[in-house]
């Protein structure tokens, strides 16, 4: 894509969008109704994540209250030393209860341990249903939905997104469940100790609610812009790093660099904002609490001269306000990652409800025992429903021929092919194989009547052996090296090192440009098709291969219909028809010799090419 049109779908698609800065999540209440959704399966797991905080809860709360009694017993026990009315402290009794409390902090961490474990696999498991279900839509996705996204910006809800949604679930479910039932627990500690401390206690909770509430207010815009910009950043990392080459050959070093710095200011700007408003929480809550503590610490003293309280008490109380106003920092915290949570779930859901391409048919023509007729009829087609490129196209191929495609650059000739295979549904008209619309077809079905070789090359990372194979996937050893002989690769994969177990790299950058099509054209011979379709499938071999390909090529053609597309029209004089486009029209069809001899546009592209040889010559 050039830099103008990049910059066109980025001012005014939905990049455009993304770019203009963060906006607050859509809709955050349908957003964390479909993530309950995929934790429903769960619930189990969940209940007893629940019990088991509960539990954990209680062990720990009951703790101070047993605390605040033996200093009380303490207290009294030194008086009563001191005025020589009583006997003093009771150590045994002391030693049996904090003996007692050592078993219930351990018994509460032994719950803790469990719930954090369940929950682990929990939200393991709701993360890879979630990348389950994103790698399964994007194989059901129209091919126009990534002609305006960068691969950053898909990947990203892949990787960042999920990741996101996976660990602030993990910490924040936990964290919930617990800090709910201490708050529960304490609340009734405190109740039992004194009403009047209680309700002192809890005139601090509105205060901190209101100031809590405009921070989450203020916060939520800026973490939905840094999961935006997050996927900005990446998308234009992974463009650069793969055409790295490209880049430092056009000295195109300094224009990336600004091109990151403007996309990583972006995300610094909404990055900064969104953690310093996440971490004013705790110090608002600490603030909060020590207020709380003043208070008590002041009521709780008044009280204990009126001989309402005993000292005892007042130090539990101390320590439940403690318990009290840490839970709610975190509940504080939890609402701040729920902010991060639902923003980042927000962009996976709406990817998977995104638009999809029909794959089934209600009424499936099967393709056994097809022909390969094909016939176009009347079709028109445009990438934008406002520009059609394709105009009242119509032909019709009998079975087994041979039909060559040309024509000058974007005269249509490619998006032929991608309608033909529908990756693209036409705009009107239509497209028939054996007198069946293609639409009448389940779409992996009707892929399957096609063996593809394009131009631009794909390899996977894997063994040569694992890519060919890749055509057909069930394919024996034996017929993988058969196809790679039909293709003339055979002869170059034995000087390599492993032979056909060589690893191709990310890139398959290991093996030339030349060697990389003849990979993808063994491929197509193993996938062994009804109708092939040749896409510049030899313009990155040298001329003596290219011979070789021509004639394995011929071979694989016979008794075959097939669509060649070519710029160099010398390859393509013995196709049985050629079809000659200009501006999405066919404007002349016939043999090679026909169209010569009808002196058109076709004479004058296959001439211009020998007055173009032969200038360089001279």
């Amino acid at each position: 894509m050039s830099k103008e049109n990049k910059k066109q779908d980025m001012g005014g698609g939905p990049m455009g969008a993304m770019m203009k800065g963060g906006e607050k999540a859509k809709n955050f209440k349908e957003t964390m109704k479909t993530l309950l959704k995929y934790l429903k399966p769960y619930r189990t797991s969940i209940i007893m994540v629940v019990i088991f905080a509960i539990g954990s809860s209680a062990f720990n709360i009951v703790g101070p209250k047993i605390l605040g009694e033996q200093v009380t017993n303490i207290f009294e026990g030194l008086l009563a030393k001191i005025s020589g009315t009583g006997d003093g402290i009771d150590f045994e009794s002391l030693g049996k209860t904090l003996l007692m409390l050592l078993g219930l902090y351990v018994i509460s961490a032994l719950l803790s341990f469990i719930q954090g474990y369940i929950m682990s696999g929990v939200t393991q498991k709701v993360s890879y249903k979630l990348r389950r279900d994103l790698s399964e839509k994007i194989n059901r996705m129209p091919l126009k939905y990534f002609d305006t996204r960068t691969h950053g910006e898909v990947l990203s809800r892949v990787t960042n997104d999920i990741d996101t949604v996976s660990q602030n679930l993990n910490q924040s479910m936990t964290q919930v469940i617990s800090s709910i039932a201490t708050m529960i627990g304490v609340l009734i500690m405190m109740l039992s100790i004194s009403a009047t401390m209680t309700i002192a206690t809890l005139l601090m909770i509105p205060v901190s609610g209101v100031l809590i509430a405009l921070v989450v207010k203020k916060s939520q815009k800026f973490f939905k812009a840094q999961q935006e910009f997050l996927g900005h950043v990446n998308g234009q990392v992974e463009e650069i790093y793969s055409g790295h080459n490209i880049v430092k050959a056009f000295n195109g070093e300094e224009d990336a660099v600004k091109e990151f710095d403007k996309l990583n200011d972006n995300l610094y700007d909404s990055g900064w904002k969104s953690q310093f408003l996440s971490g004013m929480m705790m110090p608002i809550m600490i603030f909060i609490g020590n207020l709380g503590y003043v208070m008590v610490s002041i009521l709780g003293g008044w009280l204990a001269i009126k001989k309402t309280i005993a000292v005892g008490d007042i130090l539990a109380f101390v320590q439940y306000i403690r318990s009290f106003t840490q839970p709610m920092a975190q509940v504080a915290q939890i609402a701040n990652l729920m902010q991060s949570t639902a923003a980042a779930a927000e962009r996976v859901f709406e990817f998977v409800d995104e638009d999809e391409e029909e794959q089934i048919s209600e009424k499936a023509v099967s393709i056994e025992g097809l022909e390969g007729q094909v016939t176009f009829q009347d079709v028109n087609f445009g990438y934008n429903a406002d520009k059609t490129i394709i105009n009242d196209f119509t032909a019709k191929i009998k079975p087994g021929q041979k039909v060559a495609i040309v024509g000058p650059t974007g005269a249509g000739k490619t998006t032929i092919v991608k309608l033909l295979m529908r990756f693209y549904d036409l705009n009107s008209g239509d497209i028939l194989i054996d007198g069946n619309s293609i639409t009448d077809f389940n779409r992996s079905e009707l892929r399957e009547l096609f063996g593809m070789v394009l131009q631009d090359t794909w390899l996977f990372n894997g063994s040569i052996r694992e890519n060919i194979r890749y055509g057909n996937l069930n394919a024996t050893d034996e017929e993988v090296i058969q196809a790679a002989k039909a293709a003339h690769v055979h002869h170059f994969v034995k000087t390599l090192p492993a032979g056909y177990d060589m690893e191709l790299n990310e890139e398959a950058s290991n093996v030339s440009q030349g060697q990389k099509q003849l990979l993808t054209i063994a491929r197509a011979i193993l996938a062994d098709p009804k109708i092939l379709i040749l896409d510049e499938a030899t313009s990155s071999v040298d001329t003596r291969t290219e011979v070789l390909i021509q004639k394995a090529m011929d071979n694989l053609m016979h008794g075959r219909t097939s669509f060649i597309i070519a710029h160099r029209l010398s390859t393509i004089r013995n196709a049985d028809l050629i079809l000659v486009m200009k501006d999405g029209d066919i404007v002349e069809q016939g043999s090679h010799e026909e169209l010569l001899k009808a002196d058109g546009f076709y004479c004058n592209l296959y001439n211009s090419q020998f007055d173009k040889i032969s200038d360089e010559a001279v």
